[in-house]
Parts: structure tokens; C-alpha cells; sequence
């Protein structure tokens, strides 16, 4: 039974022998047992250690044997300055390890290890001769069988899974060390097959290299063909385009290039030459025409002829002088002198005319020069033009044959480099470990500690079994009392109400949550004073209310974990109805229903608080006065044809008081109300306040519809005797019992009080 004023402990029965059904055990009681029975459980490890030595001499020892490996992932390189890349990935250096782990255990390794150690005839390893008893009764005579084709794969399939499980491949954490652990019933065997599978496994790493530089030369060989067709196409398309086209020269400049500078450079010079003549020509003409002497030309002073003439004409003129002055001007001798100089300035005049005809004759020859150069320039540029509109396809040529000689290049240079590599082992794994026979076993454990383990595993079990053989059947051994555990989270409460004798029938109870309401945790109002016309408070219902504004009271967390309880019995899908119960037709509990909605209210619940006390009608008579109010949501919740509606509050409650009529007529009422409020989507919560002791056939029906009951024990009375009158007035209907409101809390404060409490 459980000390309702003392939440914690639990209470021992006055007058009563302890129930025969146990509730619990407590450790030394457990001591003491096993004390009790020490030498059957001494007896049982004793036999079990025996056991598990003879078990271990039984079995076959295996010895495992282990290689290790240094697999490096940055693999050699043959063909740069560097043997080793400087900077990878750790993360994918951890990958590659761990795959090249799971590549020393593929099948062509195990494969190539059976072919080498002819695991394939090691009965360890399921190896037979394939011949089966007719080519063994045959061999006896002589003749011998050779197994097929698909015997000897079947024999090596099945050595490769035998293998396989003798395999423990693992790499160190951090390290590109792999171990290679092999077992066998022979020590000499392991380190073997240890040795051999390291060696295959390097042998198939450096085959499956050489098998990949094969394949790319194969490739790249295949590729080279048709590139080079490509390549030899292109320089074609090329020549015959630029044959078609005129583009001969050199590879810097084309020859039509040249001719156009050429005859640039020749035009130019043409036009000095006649700017040149023109000049000459016209110095000459101006001369004649002034009537100077045409012998000072520059050209004709250079004349030989012209200056042997002017030597004549001189010598001819001196003459003459000469001669007048001796002769008279008739004188024959004087005449031929005139004649003679006569003479000889009409030569000089003729040779500067022939001057002036041969610099005509070189103006028009520059000329015509001249203009033969302008027109053959002005073909050239044409030409021109056209062969830059047609270098325009040549250049597209030429960047496509320049693209196929690189491609055909580059694949050239790849593949003899892949050629050589196929005979070249880039792989930079290594054995830093070879494996040796192992001179201890690895299973079974030494006999030492097989012994140790069988004596602990026998004195468990033997302990064990005592234990449950003590429960099983309580009159062997000593067993714990439920008034001495307090820590159990069930308790027995005793039916028959005051009856002093012992009692044989006991039911087991689940401890409900036990809530302490204080005078700290409420406030007091004077319902009188504060009353308003408004929408109705319970606050100010003159009752005392727990504090507004403070969320972390513990009164107000055990309430929550009360309608936790309340709705895990209820159900997701119902509408859980709460009734509060007391011994006393008072007003405690009816101040203990308020609070507790009012803490559901604050938590955001919708609640339905309803009068089901049918005799004294405390919580109908406060609310009385407010029948008035406006229907709330709550509205259609009528009692009778002319029932009261449910008040609403300002506090989230809607209360629904009491029909004033018979107490059948008002329960079925009440029961109305229920099942509307569970059938709507408008209430969270329905808290009975009600009914009080003692219970008529109408408050019965209500304590049925309710999923869980609340018990409000007042401080001032005697609440373990008020609990037991509970529970026996409930029969079978204790175990709804969800919560218990231990209230001290009086409905009126002391008239000398004036705290702050109080408004």
C-alpha cells in the first residue's frame, strides 16, 4: 500500500503479513541467496571449466601465418625526371591501397596461387583426384583416369572458396601496409600459401600493367592508319588546291607577292627617269629658244665632237681677226676665213640640235616605258585580289592539315612510349614482410584461459539458474518484501477496505503520479468584488488559482505529465475524459478540477470542465450567476430540454454546470455531453468535476465513460485512509488511476492574512 503523504516511500502494513506474490528483489537479499547455494555454483564452474578444456584438447589448432606488403599507389615514373609524384590526394592514395587490397583476394590471384601450390589435391583445401571409386577401382588395376574439363574447374572452384575463407586481408590504418593472414592446420602450409599469394599478387600487377600498355599500343596502332590516310588526304587537298590556285614561292612569301614588289620598285624608278628626261629635254629647248649658246649644256659641254667643234670654231675666228686686220673685207683670203667659221658654227648648231632630237627620243622612250610598267602593275593587282579571296580556303587547308599532323604526331610519340612500357613494371609495391612458420597457435586459446572462461561462464549460468528457480517457485529461498522496496515503480494495495485480517487477494497497481498543490502556488481573489458584467474569469470566482506568469512551477509540470499519462490511455484518436474524484463532498476537489484545467487552458488546451457532482453542485452554484453569457463554442452542449449552455471563459475554459433535476436523468446528460464533445473537433480535454462519495448507479456510469481518474487528497485529513476508502469504492476501476493531488490548499484564507497573495 502506498503512504499517499509520503510520495517517495512506500508503506508498511499495520497489522498485515506481506503478500505472497513478490514484487521485487533488492541486492543483498540476492547476495545472500547466491551465499546460500555457493557450493553448487562452485560445483557448476568446476564442471564447466573441465568441460571447456576437455572441448578445446578436441579440437584441431590452426596457425595462421602473415606477409606483409608495401603497396605504394604513386607508381613509378619511368618516363619523367621523378620517380614519384610530389603532391596527391591522400584521400584517393587511401582508395587505391584499400582497392589493390581487395585485388590480392580477387580469383585470378587465389586462382594462380592454387595452380602454383596444387591446392587443388590438399584434402584441407577439398582437393580430390576428380576420378571418383570407379577410376579408383580402375587405378588399381593399372589404368588411370584423368578427370574432365569440368571436373578440374569444379575442384579448383571449390579449392578457391576454401581459400577464400582461410584469407584475412587487412591494411593499417594511416599506412599503405597491407598484411596478408593465412591459417591452416599446418604451420609450414600458412607461411607457404602466405608467401605464394604476395607473389602472385605482385606477378598479377605487373601482367595486368603489361596487359594495359598492350591494349592502349594495340588502340593507338589501330588509330595510327587511319590518321595517317587523314593526314596524307589533307596535304593533297592542299597541293592540288594551290596548284589550281597559283600559290607557288617560298614558304614565307608566294612568287605573285614578289613580282608586285618588284614591279613597284621598277615602276618607280621608270618614273624618275622620265621626270629625268623630261627635264633635260626641256632645259634643252628652253636654251634654243633664247637664242644663248646651246654649247653651254651640261650634256653638250661633255660632247667630245662638240668640244673638238668649239676648238675649230675658235681657232677659225682667231684666224679671221687676224685677217681683217691685215686685209680688206673683199679680200678672197678674208671671205674663206668667214666661210670657215660660218661653217663650223652651223656644225656645232647641227650636233646640239642631234642633243636635243636624243633627249626627245629618251623622254618618249621613259614614257612609254613608263606606262608599259603602270599597266603591267595594274594586272598584278588584280591577280592580287584574286589570290587573296582564294588564300582565304588556303589558309582553312592549312590549319586542317596542321591539325592532323599534330594529332597524328601525338599518337605516333604515344604509342611507341606505351610499346616500351609493356616490358617496364611501374608498379611500386614491394614484400617488406615475408611470412614465417608460426610456432603458436591461434585457436583454440591456451587451456589456461579456456578453463578461465568455462569456470566463469558455468558459475553464471548456475547462478543464474538459482535465481530463476527461486522465483519461479517462492517457497525455496528468501524473498524480498514489497514494503522494503521502495524504488519499485509498482505497489500492492490490499482489497476489503477496513478489514483487520490477512488477506490472500492482491492487486497490483501502477504507480500514478503524485501531484503537491502548496498555498505558494496559487492566488487568492475576492469573487465579490471583482466580479464583471464581461466574459467570465475563473480567476475571479473567489477560488484560489494557480500564479499566472510562472512556467516553470513543478505543479504545473506533474499536471502536464499526468495528461500525458491520461492521453497514452485514451488514445491519439479520442478525446480523453478526466475525472476528478474525492472522498468528501467538499470544495477541494472542485478547487483542484479548476486548477488543473486552468493549467491545461495555459498550456494551449481547449477544455470542457463539467459539473458531475450530482448531489452538492459546488461548481455549478459559482458559476451560476454567469449562465447569462453568450453561447460559446461550447453552446450546443446542453443538459435537458432547458439545460444551461457551457459558459466560456476568458481563460480558454468552457464549464458546463449541472441539470438541476433528478440524478439518472442529469448522469445521462452528462454522458450526452461527452460523446458530443468527442464526436466535435472544439475540445481537446473533458475533466469531470465529480462525482463525490458515496457513488449512486448514475455516478457509476460516469466513472465508466472517464479514461483516467484523479484522486485530491487534502493535506488536513487523513489521505491514507481517504486512498484506501477510494480505492475500495472503485473495485476493479482502481488501476484508472492516472494522478493523485495531495492539496493543501483550504477554499478560504485565514481572515488575518493580508499578503500580497491575496487581492
Amino acid at each position: 500500500m502506498l503512504i499517499y503523504d509520503q510520495p517517495i516511500e512506500r508503506a508498511k502494513p499495520e497489522g498485515r503479513p506481506a503478500a505472497a506474490v513478490p514484487a521485487g528483489f533488492s541486492v543483498l537479499e540476492l547476495v545472500q541467496l547466491l551465499w546460500q547455494r555457493k557450493a553448487a555454483i562452485a560445483s557448476a564452474a568446476l564442471i564447466a571449466a573441465c568441460a571447456a578444456v576437455a572441448v578445446g584438447k578436441s579440437l584441431t589448432p590452426k596457425y595462421t601465418a602473415s606477409a606483409q606488403l608495401y603497396v605504394d599507389p604513386r607508381e613509378l615514373q619511368l618516363v619523367d625526371r621523378e620517380l614519384t609524384p610530389r603532391a596527391q590526394d591522400i584521400s584517393g592514395l587511401a582508395m587505391v591501397v584499400e582497392s589493390q587490397a581487395r585485388v590480392i583476394t580477387s580469383n585470378n590471384v587465389l586462382l594462380q596461387v592454387i595452380r602454383d601450390t596444387n591446392l587443388e589435391k590438399d584434402p584441407e583445401f577439398g582437393g580430390r583426384d576428380g576420378k571418383g571409386f570407379l577410376g579408383s577401382l580402375l587405378g588399381l588395376v593399372g589404368i588411370e583416369m584423368r578427370p574432365s574439363a569440368e571436373q578440374q574447374k569444379q575442384i579448383q572452384m571449390g579449392a578457391l572458396e576454401a581459400l577464400n575463407r582461410h584469407i584475412n586481408v587487412k591494411k593499417t590504418d594511416r599506412t599503405f601496409i597491407v598484411d596478408i593472414d593465412v591459417w591452416s592446420y599446418e604451420p609450414a602450409k600458412a607461411a607457404m600459401l602466405a608467401n605464394a599469394i604476395s607473389k602472385a599478387y605482385l606477378a598479377e600487377s605487373k601482367q595486368s600493367q603489361a596487359a594495359a600498355a598492350r591494349r592502349a599500343t594495340t588502340d593507338l596502332s589501330g588509330r595510327l592508319k587511319e590518321l595517317q590516310e587523314r593526314l596524307r588526304n589533307a596535304e593533297n587537298t592542299l597541293a592540288v588546291y594551290k596548284a589550281q590556285n597559283n600559290f607557288v614561292g617560298t614558304q614565307d612569301t608566294l612568287i605573285s607577292d614578289q613580282q608586285l614588289s618588284s614591279s613597284n620598285q621598277r615602276l618607280a624608278a621608270a618614273r624618275a627617269l622620265t621626270l629625268d628626261a623630261q627635264a633635260k629635254y626641256d632645259q634643252i629647248e628652253a636654251s634654243r629658244k633664247a637664242a644663248s649658246d646651246p654649247s653651254a649644256i651640261p650634256e653638250v659641254l661633255q660632247s667630245q665632237t662638240i668640244a673638238n667643234l668649239r676648238a675649230q670654231y675658235a681657232e677659225a675666228r682667231k684666224r679671221q681677226a687676224e685677217l681683217q686686220s691685215e686685209l680688206g673685207p673683199r679680200h678672197p683670203a678674208l671671205r674663206q676665213a668667214e666661210q670657215q667659221v660660218q661653217d663650223l658654227r652651223r656644225t656645232i648648231n647641227e650636233e646640239v640640235g642631234r642633243f636635243a632630237q636624243a633627249a626627245k627620243n629618251d623622254l618618249i622612250r621613259a614614257r612609254d616605258y613608263e606606262a608599259s610598267l603602270s599597266k603591267a602593275l595594274e594586272a598584278q593587282k588584280r591577280q592580287s585580289v584574286q589570290m587573296s579571296q582564294a588564300s582565304v580556303r588556303l589558309r582553312e587547308l592549312e590549319r586542317d592539315v596542321d591539325a592532323s599532323r599534330d594529332v597524328y604526331q601525338s599518337f605516333l610519340k604515344r604509342s611507341r612510349e606505351t610499346e616500351e612500357q609493356e616490358s617496364l613494371n611501374t608498379s611500386n609495391a614491394r614484400i617488406i614482410g615475408e611470412a614465417t612458420v608460426p610456432q603458436r597457435r591461434t585457436f583454440p586459446p591456451a587451456m589456461s584461459l579456456l578453463a578461465m572462461i568455462g569456470f566463469v561462464l558455468g558459475g553464471l549460468a548456475a547462478a543464474g539458474w538459482i535465481i530463476a528457480a527461486n522465483h519461479l517457485a517462492p517457497g525455496t529461498g528468501p524473498l524480498p518484501r514489497p514494503e522494503e522496496t521502495p524504488a519499485l515503480k509498482e505497489f500492492a494495495v490490499a482489497k476489503g477496505g477496513g478489514d483487520p485480517r490477512p488477506q490472500t487477494a492482491v492487486s497490483l497497481i501502477e504507480k500514478p503520479m503524485i501531484i503537491e498543490l502548496q498555498e505558494t502556488d496559487v492566488i487568492r481573489t475576492l469573487g465579490g468584488i471583482l466580479a464583471t458584467d464581461s466574459t467570465a474569469d475563473v480567476t475571479r470566482l473567489g477560488w484560489p488559482t494557480l500564479r499566472a506568469g510562472f512556467p516553470l512551477m513543478t505543479v504545473l509540470s506533474a499536471i502536464r505529465e499526468m495528461r500525458a499519462a491520461l492521453t497514452r490511455r485514451a488514445g491519439e484518436q479520442t478525446v480523453p475524459v478526466m475525472a476528478v474524484i474525492g472522498a468528501d463532498a467538499d470544495q477541494d476537489r472542485s478547487i483542484a478540477a479548476l486548477n488543473i484545467a486552468l493549467a491545461a487552458a495555459r498550456d494551449g488546451v481547449k477544455v470542457l470542465l463539467i459539473d458531475a457532482d450530482l448531489k452538492q453542485r459546488t461548481l455549478s452554484g459559482k458559476v451560476s450567476h454567469l449562465a447569462r453569457s453568450e453561447p460559446s463554442r461550447f453552446g450546443w452542449l446542453g443538459i435537458g430540454t432547458r439545460a444551461p449552455r457551457a459558459i466560456a471563459t476568458a481563460n480558454g475554459i468552457s464549464i458546463l454546470p449541472v441539470l438541476n433535476t433528478g440524478d439518472a436523468k442529469a448522469g445521462d446528460a452528462i454522458g450526452k455531453a461527452v460523446v458530443q464533445a468527442r464526436s466535435e473537433t472544439g475540445c481537446d480535454l473533458v475533466i469531470l468535476d465529480g462525482p463525490a462519495l458515496p457513488w449512486g448507479p448514475a455516478d457509476r456510469k460516469l466513472l465508466d465513460i472517464a479514461d483516467g481518474l484523479v484522486g485530491i487528497l487534502p493535506t488536513e485529513l487523513d489521505i491514507n485512509e481517504h486512498m484506501e476508502g477510494i480505492i475500495s469504492a472503485l473495485g476493479g476501476d482502481e488501476r484508472k488511476i492516472v494522478g493523485v493531488v495531495l492539496s493543501e490548499v483550504t477554499p478560504t484564507a485565514p481572515g488575518s492574512q493580508q499578503d500580497r497573495q491575496y487581492a
